[in-house]
């Protein structure tokens, strides 16, 4: 949401719009992010299915799955597939796939699901965003409650050592026809990267904002929520992880 169309908020009990709810709801996030490696991360999905051995037609949530590329690649895989996303556009777009075992629906993912799976994928850095730290436990809770007897679930997560020690500062991106402006840093324990724009005539601004969370970080909220962490991985080709030299931080865990 541009800052110069910011709503005015009228009642003063109505909670703000949060910053991932006012700019994954806007066609210029996807415009952003199109060139995204997606063949790599089909290669992961891959690789993560088959290391979990999941049964054929396993239930599986695709958690915070924006508009569904990767809940319709694991579908393909034959998984009985539901994505979820707090984003109404995203869901409306990626509704337009459903089929008998690919489903849609708007979620929080603070919420957990009367439904339990065989496995839950929260992929591509779609943790840390919540304001408070507590809501991070709470998303970890809500997994878990997810989770069937013998469900695994998976948190793909930057490294936060890496990310840091290679932080580009400032950078401009031009895509469909858009310069895009963004502006990388680190403060109060989290990562933030500004994007500034204009289209058609309009100045835009928007603010990402990640929390900080290391491995150590992760265990902790683990450990407090009764969670048992059974692996971790270092890329999407599943290597050892290593804590200043890998570039993600993936998490096996029931």
């Amino acid at each position: 949401m541009s800052e110069e169309q910011q709503p005015s908020n009228s009642n003063p009990d109505q909670p703000r719009p949060t910053w991932f709810s006012s700019w994954f709801d806007t066609p210029y996030y996807h415009i952003l992010y199109k060139e995204r490696n997606y063949r790599e991360a089909q290669l992961f999905m891959d690789n993560i299915t088959h290391y979990l051995n999941l049964p054929e037609k396993a239930k599986v949530l695709d958690l915070a799955c924006g508009k569904g590329r990767h809940s319709i690649y694991l579908n393909q895989l034959g998984f009985d597939v539901l994505g979820a996303d707090l984003s109404e556009n995203s869901i409306l777009e990626a509704s337009k796939n459903s089929n008998d075992s690919l489903h849609f629906k708007v979620h929080d993912m603070r919420e957990s699901f009367e439904e339990k799976y065989d496995a839950i994928f929260n992929l591509f850095t779609s943790f840390g965003y919540f304001e408070k730290d507590e809501d991070n436990l709470t998303t970890l809770k809500a997994i878990k409650e997810s989770l069937s007897e013998y469900g695994f679930a998976v948190i793909d997560f930057m490294n936060v050592n890496q990310v840091v020690n290679t932080l580009v500062p400032e950078e401009v991106k031009i895509v469909d026809g858009i310069e895009f402006h963004l502006k990388r840093y680190v403060s109060d324990g989290h990562i933030y990267k500004d994007i500034d724009f204009e289209d058609n005539g309009q100045k835009y601004h928007y603010t990402e904002k990640v929390k900080a969370l290391t491995l150590q970080d992760f265990q902790s909220m683990m450990d407090e929520a009764g969670i048992y962490l059974l692996d971790i991985f270092g890329d999407y080709k599943l290597k050892k992880f290593h804590k200043t030299e890998s570039e993600r931080l993936i998490m096996i865990f029931k």
